[in-house]
């Protein structure tokens, strides 16, 4: 799932910020819900990027893993008016055409990570080894 923020100009995955004393896990649970209406079961992290930003200072970014949404999810998503105007399903083949390229690495390494059973480091959205 990509969805098309308010307040950037390319396709982003639903999320968002830690608040103060949250974990991660639980900050995934929020955004979603805040987000996109929703509460479905966040499963286990896939991706950690380390992400160096000039004006905002260097990023830790999750991934976790929020399985298939079932019809009961997809039918009770409502965007969150000020900050989402849309959202599409895509295949993960295409995030490279669809959104910026560390987020399209970080997408396709969560995929991959999910399949695999592992948990992806990157830096800058590539992988360290």
């Amino acid at each position: 799932m990509l969805v098309v923020p308010s307040y950037k100009d390319y396709r982003d995955i639903p999320g968002g910020y830690i608040h103060h004393g949250e974990t991660p896990t639980q900050a995934a649970v929020r955004e979603t819900r805040e987000e996109l209406g929703i509460t479905p079961p966040i499963g286990r992290l896939l991706v950690t990027d380390w992400a160096p930003n000039h004006e905002e200072g260097d990023k830790l970014l999750f991934i976790f893993d929020g399985g298939i949404l079932s019809s009961k999810y997809r039918e009770s998503i409502r965007l969150a008016p000020d900050e989402l105007t849309a959202y599409a399903f895509h295949e993960v083949a295409s995030a490279r055409e669809l959104t910026i390229s560390r987020l399209a690495c970080r997408i396709i390494h969560g995929h991959a990570a999910h399949h695999d059973g592992t948990i992806r480091y990157l830096e800058h959205g590539r992988p360290i080894s």
